[in-house]
């Protein structure tokens, strides 16, 4: 089991070359990884046929919570600006962040936190998909029917995600898209903030209503419905072919 993390002991690494190797039915080892850096995380199976392992479900995704304390002593770990910049007023912002990350305080309650793992289904075993999805659900919440070559049916939403649009949104999104070499994920009449793997309480990205992950990439985003109607916003891949086969979805806002 291999750890998407700064591990500084080979033989946690989880691959065959280190530690006790593949482990045969009825073996068992056990792990221990250092949770840093502060971000969202992935691990997986190392076994070969790897592509065949991952894709079947052999993967998951961590989340390290920033110490704010931390963030105070080292505060240019948590940003891409150089420490020059870095001022006092800039040090506080960045605690006060991590504060509302860390599931240790209050400020974490006035956060709705969601996990979307992007990932997708080879249904004939030929190599390529023909379904995309979700946290695994595909065709929950939009499309109704599909022929899988663009004519489709829409149908009833169900299952919409519900949101308090005075709650500041966060969603750790995850691709595990195994034979397609990148996934996305696009929000309908919104903006986002985008922080890359999550390791950084500044946003890399400002601003944007579309993202694009490859395989093991990550991030956080981070959604404000406050000045919205109540209604249905949709959000898909912007891949209109693996929208189509079954990766989208609304926010219900109320």
């Amino acid at each position: 089991m291999h750890p998407h993390l700064k591990n500084l002991n080979p033989e946690m690494d989880g691959i065959p070359q280190n530690g006790p190797g593949v482990l045969e039915t009825g073996e068992s080892y056990t792990y221990e990884w250092i949770a840093q850096p502060a971000g969202v995380h992935f691990y997986h199976c190392h076994s070969l046929p790897l592509k065949e392992h991952i894709h079947r479900g052999l993967y998951g995704t961590i989340i390290v919570d920033p110490d704010p304390e931390r963030v105070r002593n080292t505060p240019a770990d948590y940003v891409t600006d150089h420490p020059s910049q870095i001022t006092d007023t800039m040090v506080d912002d960045l605690v006060t962040e991590a504060r509302t990350r860390n599931h240790e305080y209050a400020e974490n309650d006035a956060v709705n936190e969601l996990v979307i793992v992007m990932n997708s289904f080879d249904t004939d075993f030929d190599g390529e998909n023909e379904v995309y999805a979700a946290n695994t659900r595909a065709f929950a919440y939009g499309v109704g029917e599909t022929d899988g070559n663009g004519d489709w049916k829409a149908g009833e939403t169900k299952h919409p995600i519900q949101i308090d649009k005075n709650e500041r949104q966060r969603v750790y999104l995850v691709n595990t898209t195994e034979f397609d070499p990148i996934n996305s994920f696009h929000t309908h009449s919104q903006f986002f903030e985008y922080y890359d793997h999550g390791t950084t309480l500044l946003p890399t990205r400002q601003t944007v209503d579309t993202i694009m992950q490859t395989q093991a990439q990550r991030g956080i985003i981070e959604l404000d419905y406050s000045d919205h109607e109540p209604g249905l916003y949709m959000f898909h891949a912007h891949q209109s072919e693996f929208a189509e086969l079954g990766w989208m979805s609304f926010f219900e806002v109320v």
